[in-house]
């Protein structure tokens, strides 16, 4: 810690007054909370993250008053599909006529169409329009985002997609990590060929992404209208063999066992979930893979079939929440909505949801070492609310009581 001739320490940063929510377990107080707290940074680190008393005498370049407004890490929305073309506003108006999401895949729609759109798309069409989505994210807290691709199933459009994804890292305040889907689904021109396109997606297509270091972690659709469980474990043997790591889509529409075999790996992530079983569960207990349950594709896609909280909780599996935002299934940019959908939906207790959103997303892209808690040395990345208990970012519905944002110390 950087200090004055006198010993006293200095940082860039302190914020007093404030009620934390530090969302750290090393904290028995739920959510890890400090009710008269301060927050110290300094090279956009936390130096100090506890109570008043406890906080050393700081010299500080600057000193915010929080007038005992709470604040907890910044969020973090670990699942979403932030890059594409055109929209599906028709697909809803069919669902909502009857047709099944399948129906709609099956048919040439749902994920296929975003891809045609995605590839006639320039660089520049797909940054503006993703950045518009952001800066939904960014307007709730949103400190860092995980951006997949998988519209562009084909090598210049996945390459064009993450390109995009980590320009918006480099030019908006926030941290981004990519994920290459490439196996998101079949594209067209290899109908019936699926294990031909696997082989792509594992061989050039990879090795394209993984040249230019565009990728943090790679993600398989393990479902029967996607990928089987063989064609997914032959794309992850592929990405761990480049120091890629793994995550799933598993499980939402039927149990193949893709969580199982996503865990086994030693994937951050499975994510999902509806038709999760309990050997399922088990093996991501075993292996420390984080639950990503996604309450906004639920709702919007009318599913029926819950998530196994009870089961996640009982084996104490981790479990995180993201928007997912995407064009189909999730056309959602709000992770306040998703707390409460988690909450309302899937039953999570508002302690849980925030946990969701925070240190269990940290877990879920790999950086719990480095997000997620207010904690000595992880980046300060805070989100300051008007609220008066932690439960209200929950509860409200259409509300948004950000009062600042603060990334990097920043």
């Amino acid at each position: 810690m950087a200090t004055m001739s006198d010993g006293t320490p200095v940082c860039d940063r302190l914020w007093t007054r404030a009620r934390l929510a530090t969302m750290s377990a090393a904290i028995p107080a739920p959510y890890g909370a400090v009710e008269d707290g301060v927050v110290a940074a300094r090279d956009g680190r936390i130096l100090y993250a506890g109570p008043r008393s406890q906080a050393p005498a700081f010299m500080a370049a600057e000193t915010i008053d929080c007038g005992g407004r709470w604040i907890t890490p910044g969020l973090i929305d670990c699942h979403t599909h932030l890059v594409y073309g055109g929209d599906r506003a028709h697909e809803f108006e069919l669902r909502l006529q009857g047709a099944s999401y399948e129906e709609i895949a099956r048919a040439g729609g749902g994920i296929l169409s975003t891809v045609t759109a995605t590839r006639a798309a320039s660089e520049e069409a797909l940054f503006a329009s993703a950045d518009r989505r952001l800066s939904a994210l960014l307007a709730e807290g949103v400190t860092t985002v995980e951006i997949k691709s998988g519209y562009g199933l084909e090598i210049e459009a996945e390459v064009k997609t993450l390109r995009v994804a980590r320009r918006i890292g480099r030019e908006r305040p926030v941290r981004v990590r990519t994920t290459f889907l490439g196996a998101h689904a079949v594209p067209p021109e290899f109908k019936g060929r699926s294990g031909d396109y696997t082989a792509l997606v594992a061989g050039p297509m990879l090795d394209a992404i993984a040249a230019e270091g565009l990728a943090n972690a790679v993600d398989v659709f393990c479902e029967g209208i996607a990928f089987s469980p063989d064609e997914t474990r032959a794309v992850f043997e592929a990405a761990q063999a480049k120091g890629l790591a793994i995550k799933i889509h598993a499980e939402q529409l039927s149990n193949l066992g893709g969580a199982a075999l996503a865990a086994d790996m030693g994937a951050l992530s499975a994510d999902h979930l509806e038709y999760l079983d309990e050997a399922g569960v088990i093996a991501m207990a075993k292996a420390g893979t984080v639950a990503v349950v996604l309450p906004g594709a639920f709702y919007f896609l009318r599913e029926t079939v819950k998530p196994p909280i009870a089961l996640l909780r009982q084996h104490g599996v981790p479990i995180a929440l993201a928007t997912d935002a995407n064009p189909g299934s999730s056309p959602l940019t709000s992770p306040l909505l998703v707390m409460n959908m988690a909450c309302t939906l899937f039953r999570l207790t508002p302690e849980e949801a925030l946990a969701g959103l925070t240190r269990h997303a940290a877990q879920a892209l790999g950086l719990q070492d480095e997000i997620g808690t207010l904690e000595v040395g992880k980046a300060c990345d805070l989100a300051i609310w008007d609220i008066e208990r932690p439960a209200e970012l929950a509860y409200r519905i259409g509300f948004n009581p950000l009062h600042a944002r603060i990334w990097n110390g920043q």
